[in-house]
């Protein structure tokens, strides 16, 4: 088990940790419900955060941030020598917590994306692990939300008897949203990103060696370039330069940054 604690990435503070501690943290405070926000960061993660001072601040005040993509590992590990030997993947971190949910009888909530997605996605979590008890699952309204509608969603997971929450609504919507909702919600908040959409079998998932090769985001682009060229091609040759020069100690990047102002309601 690897667990060294927060570690600058452009300012940005990421957890070195693996598998084996996240899973343990998260499940312990799922059985205490104790209030925990979590997020998997790949390299857009992190950028939200390095280009957003608010944003910096809401992640940096995020419980537990995994390193999700493997420029995120290679970083932590070049930088900070943490010796960490594989990633922690979203969408896998998700599956490890629904084994150990189901076998610690750790009632789940899943919120987001569409309904049809959700459906799918319920039936496939409670395939692959039968004794999974799924206390609920709301879709997204695509949409910021009111006052009274957000007192609605949280009524909603506290009541549903979940010790566990997971939220797929897409970076950095979901990181506002594990970091708004986790004083309201006494239970882990788990952001997955595309774990939803992957798991229901909408979405493919780049084959193993392009995701070990640090590739996925090749995968993806030839697959939505509508969608996800800017991300990708205009922010991952930035995030390379950056961190080398965080490594040659020719920048440095604060992790400080000035609190919201105001709370963004996603839902």
């Amino acid at each position: 088990m690897i667990d060294k604690g927060k570690r600058n990435v452009l300012g940005v503070l990421v957890d070195a940790v693996d598998y084996e501690a996240a899973v343990a943290r998260i499940i312990a405070a799922a059985k205490e419900q104790r209030p925990m926000s979590v997020s998997a960061l790949a390299v857009h993660g992190v950028m939200t955060g390095v280009l957003d001072d608010t944003h910096r601040y809401r992640l940096n005040h995020l419980d537990l941030v995994t390193p999700d993509g493997q420029p995120v590992r290679w970083a932590l590990n070049g930088l900070h020598d943490v010796g960490l030997t594989d990633r922690v993947y979203g969408p896998t971190l998700m599956l490890k917590l629904c084994e150990r949910a189901a076998a610690e009888s750790l009632p789940i909530y899943i919120y987001g994306s569409r309904r049809e997605v959700l459906a799918a996605f319920s039936r496939n979590l409670c395939m692959r692990f039968p004794g999974l008890q799924i206390a609920g699952s709301q879709p997204s309204r695509f949409r910021q939300l009111s006052a009274e509608e957000r007192l609605d969603v949280v009524r909603t997971i506290a009541e549903s008897g979940a010790r566990l929450a997971f939220v797929g609504l897409g970076c950095p919507k979901q990181e506002v949203w594990v970091y708004e909702y986790r004083a309201l919600l006494p239970m882990p908040l788990v952001a997955v990103g595309a774990a939803f959409d992957f798991h229901a079998g909408v979405l493919a998932q780049a084959p193993d060696r392009l995701q070990k090769a640090g590739l996925e985001w090749l995968f993806r682009l030839i697959r939505e370039p509508r969608r996800l060229w800017r991300r990708y091609v205009l922010l991952n040759p930035r995030y390379v330069m950056l961190v080398l020069l965080q490594a040659a100690r020719l920048k440095s990047f604060d992790p400080s940054a000035p609190p919201p102002t105001s709370e963004l309601r996603y839902g």
